[in-house]
């Protein structure tokens, strides 16, 4: 059974992704001053609370809201040229085709206007098209940044429109938002859901402008769920679209497609940037999508060390295959990727073309493979004879000839598979051999295609003290070690450059 759905509608600055942030009371949408920062339809799950007149024990009412980009968006005063000479007003059609798409399946639609600006034309061109579409039995007048009670006759203006009594609000301060949230509560009566279970997997995809991450994404979903355009950067926030394919279900997130940071046109860029690190972040598994008909650029090489950094198990995904000369065989592209992408050769690679719809199943089938092996749990006994097994073929070598000694290993987590070893000194595993030793766990534990971290803690000889009272954390000293990572920021994160 699918949710109530709610869109968000209006000319563009109006507030609508604050309103949806503020009722989702958390950064769902990215929010700029700038006209057409929203292009997509992005939504969240929301808990709809009753009102406090309802008779105790009462429940809540569970609704997908939808944020949509402003209508005639790039038809207002400003900017619509971007960086690279491009007429940002070609993605009007595709902006409000989304917005069509989002009230057409709508069970609930907030108009938003701005109280402080008053009622303009395109106002009342967005009210006079929801009353020819005959919903009006199913709005509601948002009058935003009403910031005190001195904008409220401003608010009340929109009345004007023919829409119906405007509801206060001021998604800045949260003024009158729980008397928004009373009257979407009414207006779901009668109209059921529930919450759809937890997926199976969330699964991101990262890659550099115009790679085909949206084009995925609605080859996926069957429909034009998230714009495509020849215009780079036309996906600025991170949107998930749910899906299930052979009885799994999995949430795939499509993200900004990113370019060198000095190459960053506005903050919106930057937003849009931190948004595609905190998908990844929140990911089960990810997809890197590498444009077959362009040379592996810096850009990609920094997502792959940004995935490296983070142990996200990841498929890369070679898009546009159908445009690759017909010269061209996937060995050859194989061994082409494989010395660029210094870092991921474990990963597999999957080769598709989202416009036609080919090897799509392939990567998403794949995608669940790398969750089950991030998911596997080795045996203490198995991990020490692997491990002995290894050293024993070839263990690390010291100056000064101390022998390399196994004192106990297990792994301590999953997802990534995290394997902790006490040796009498960690430093003989480090560089070289860790990566030695990585490579041989994976040929032999069923960690094949994913990355694994290993940490490495030097036994220490117990006090008097530890005896009676325990050891102090302080005194614990344990060293981490991982695929190597340049380019690292200081806040831990990589950086284009």
């Amino acid at each position: 059974m699918s949710l109530p759905r709610i869109a968000i509608v209006g000319r563009p600055n109006v507030g609508k992704s604050s309103i949806l942030n503020r009722l989702a009371r958390r950064r769902v949408s990215i929010v700029d001053p700038t006209p057409g920062v929203t292009r997509d339809r992005v939504s969240v799950v929301l808990d709809i609370e009753p009102p406090k007149k309802t008779p105790k024990g009462t429940e809540s009412r569970i609704a997908e809201v939808f944020d949509t980009g402003g209508w005639g968006v790039y038809v207002v005063e400003g900017e619509h040229i971007d960086d690279a000479g491009k007429d940002l007003r070609e993605l009007t059609e595709e902006i409000e085709f989304q917005i069509k798409e989002a009230m057409g399946k709508s069970d609930l639609i907030m108009y938003v206007v701005d109280a402080q600006s008053g009622i303009t034309p395109l106002d009342q061109t967005v009210a006079e098209m929801l009353r020819r579409a005959g919903v009006g039995d199913k709005i509601l007048v948002v009058a935003n940044k009403v910031d005190s009670r001195t904008w409220e006759p401003h608010g009340h203006e929109a009345a004007a429109l023919g829409l119906g009594e405007a509801i206060c609000v001021s998604s800045v301060s949260g003024h009158g938002i729980k008397y928004l949230t009373d009257r979407m509560w009414e207006k779901l009566e009668g109209i059921s859901g529930e919450r759809a279970e937890d997926p199976d997997m969330k699964l991101a995809m990262i890659g550099k402008r115009n790679a085909g991450k949206s084009s995925l994404t609605n080859a996926l979903a069957g429909e034009n769920r998230v714009i495509v355009s020849e215009i780079a950067g036309t996906t600025r926030d991170s949107v998930d679209v749910q899906f299930e394919i052979d009885g799994r279900s999995f949430t795939a997130i499509d993200t900004a497609g990113v370019r060198k940071q000095k190459s960053f046109a506005d903050d919106i860029e930057f937003y849009a940037y931190r948004r595609m690190l905190q998908s990844i972040r929140r990911a089960d598994v990810t997809l890197l999508l590498i444009d077959a008909t362009d040379r592996i650029s810096q850009v990609d090489k920094k997502l792959a060390m940004e995935l490296q950094r983070q142990f996200k198990p990841t498929v890369i995904v070679v898009n546009k295959w159908d445009l690759v000369d017909d010269n061209v065989t996937p060995e050859d592209y194989l061994d082409y990727i494989t010395k660029e992408l210094r870092g991921l050769d474990y990963a597999p690679i999957v080769f598709v073309s989202a416009i036609e719809g080919k090897g799509i199943n392939d990567a998403v089938s794949m995608a669940f493979n790398l969750k089950s092996q991030a998911l596997h749990r080795e045996t203490t006994g198995k991990l020490n004879a692997v491990i002995k097994e290894i050293l024993k073929e070839r263990g690390p070598s010291s100056r000064l000839g101390t022998v390399a000694k196994l004192l106990y290993v297990s792994q301590i987590a999953t997802n990534p598979p995290t394997i902790a070893m006490v040796v009498n000194d960690p430093s003989m595993f480090e560089g070289q051999y860790e990566r030695y030793l990585m490579n041989r766990l994976r040929e032999r534990l069923p960690f094949s295609e994913i990355p694994i971290r290993l940490l490495f803690t030097k036994r220490r000889r117990k006090s008097l003290h530890d005896l009676k009272h325990g050891p102090k954390e302080s005194t614990i000293s344990t060293q981490t070690r991982s695929n190597p990572s340049p380019g690292q920021a200081d806040d831990g994160s990589t950086t284009p450059s």
